[in-house]
């Protein structure tokens, strides 16, 4: 899906904007609509990472905006509304296969992503420990980029980019035209930042309620958890366990793009 965006003129509540930026005693200086943020290169002190002075009206508003989504998502999941969302984020689920099968030098023969919101990578080759981990979890990282980089304009844009650079790309390696629909429609997105952010909530959400829809509520005997329990059956998790634990590491990241998010605000 290439989006086309156009940006607000209103400043979001929760979004830092750079006014200003110059070079003052070795520090430097980003002038915000709210705040005057200092950055000293000399003692290399760039963040509050103890969040001493959390929290303001933007890290409110921020922390605000990420659990409305939270609700929203839980309660939309089996509606259409969210399907435009949902194929977004398995498209992201099975790029992270593809990644994994490259970097361990396998090979990707297509990428499928179905209207049924299902989604299947071929490869040959390659380590399949890291290959099937690797749609839950990468989810959940690319989850929490997107959440980092949406207080940000600057940040905001280029995940926007790399995002559609990336639906551009997989264009070619697409295998059937539902991922090649998704990868040509234009969407007008008037508020691109709530847009990532929603985006990387709903990539981090995507195995915590995956995994239990397929394991524990109805048991889908070829999800990838339990692949990967049928492939390593010498590891004490079965498939019902390596969900757990991928589900308990996409939650971890959620916390932890919120907790960097609120730095950045900072």
């Amino acid at each position: 899906m290439v989006v086309a965006v156009r940006e607000e003129e209103q400043m979001e509540p929760w979004a830092v904007e750079p006014e200003s930026f110059e070079d003052a005693g070795g520090g430097f200086f980003f002038d915000t609509p709210t705040k005057f943020f200092s950055v000293n290169v000399k003692t290399g002190s760039m963040a509050d990472w103890k969040l001493q002075n959390c929290c303001d009206r933007q890290q409110v508003a921020f922390v605000a905006t990420v659990g409305v989504y939270i609700f929203v998502i839980l309660a939309l999941w089996r509606t259409p509304l969210l399907t435009p969302f949902k194929l977004i984020t398995v498209y992201l689920h099975e790029v992270s296969h593809a990644l994994a099968a490259k970097l361990t030098c396998g090979k990707v023969e297509g990428i499928e992503v179905n209207l049924n919101e299902g989604g299947v990578t071929h490869t040959r080759g390659g380590m399949m420990c890291c290959i099937l981990p690797a749609g839950y979890m990468g989810s959940a990282f690319w989850g929490m980029v997107l959440i980092v980089m949406s207080p940000n304009s600057i940040s905001v844009r280029v995940a926007a980019a790399v995002l559609i650079a990336s639906l551009i790309v997989t264009f070619f390696l697409a295998r059937n035209w539902t991922l090649r629909w998704l990868c040509l429609e234009i969407t007008n997105v008037k508020l691109l930042r709530y847009t990532i952010l929603f985006i990387g909530t709903m990539n981090c959400m995507f195995a915590v309620y995956d995994i239990y829809d397929d394991l524990i509520s109805r048991r889908v005997h070829t999800s990838d958890a339990e692949k990967f329990a049928e492939l390593y059956p010498l590891c004490p998790c079965n498939g019902v366990g390596w969900g757990v634990l991928w589900g308990i590491f996409s939650f971890l990241c959620l916390c932890a793009a919120v907790y960097l998010g609120l730095v950045i605000l900072d």
